[in-house]
C-alpha cells in the first residue's frame, strides 16, 4: 500500500515540473528572455518555439512592443526635424529653444517609460504571469 502512495507522489511530482520548450528552457525563462532584446530575440523565440502558446504570446508581444517604441522615436525625431527646420531663423529662437526642449522630454518619457515596460514585462513573464498590454496583447494574439 505505501508502494500506492509513492507512485502517486511521484506523479504528482512529474506534473508540477515545468514542462521544457523546443529551446530546451523552461517557458517562463524563455517568454522573459524572449523581451531581452527586443524585437530579436521576441522573433528568435517566435520561430523557435512553435507549439508553446506562452513563449509565442510573449515573443510576439516583445515584437509589437519594440516595433511600437521604435516608430515613436521615428515620429518624434520626424517632427523635431520638421521643427527644427521651420523655426531656424534668428528670430524665432526662444520658440525653437522650447519646442526642442517639449521634444527632449518626450524622447526622455519615451526612453523611460520603455525601459519600466521592459524591466516589468521581463520580471513578470520570469515569474510565470502573463501581461497583457492594452491594443499590444491584441496584435499579439494575431500572430500567434
Amino acid at each position: 500500500m505505501a508502494s500506492n502512495t509513492q507512485d502517486v507522489d511521484i506523479e504528482a511530482e512529474r506534473a508540477a515540473d515545468p514542462v521544457e520548450t523546443e529551446s530546451g528552457l523552461e517557458p517562463n525563462i524563455a517568454g522573459a528572455l524572449s523581451y531581452l532584446v527586443g524585437f530579436v530575440t521576441g522573433l528568435l523565440f517566435f520561430v523557435i518555439e512553435g507549439d508553446n502558446p506562452f513563449v509565442r504570446f510573449h515573443a510576439a508581444q516583445s515584437m509589437v512592443v519594440s516595433g511600437l517604441f521604435v516608430l515613436a522615436y521615428i515620429a518624434v525625431s520626424i517632427v523635431g526635424t520638421i521643427l527644427t527646420i521651420l523655426f531656424a531663423s534668428m528670430n524665432t529662437f526662444i520658440i525653437g529653444s522650447i519646442i526642442s526642449l517639449f521634444l527632449g522630454l518626450i524622447w526622455l518619457g519615451l526612453a523611460l517609460g520603455g525601459f519600466a515596460i521592459w524591466a516589468y514585462l521581463m520580471v513578470t513573464t520570469y515569474r510565470g504571469k502573463t501581461i497583457r498590454l492594452p491594443v499590444v496583447a491584441g496584435i499579439a494574439d494575431r500572430l500567434v
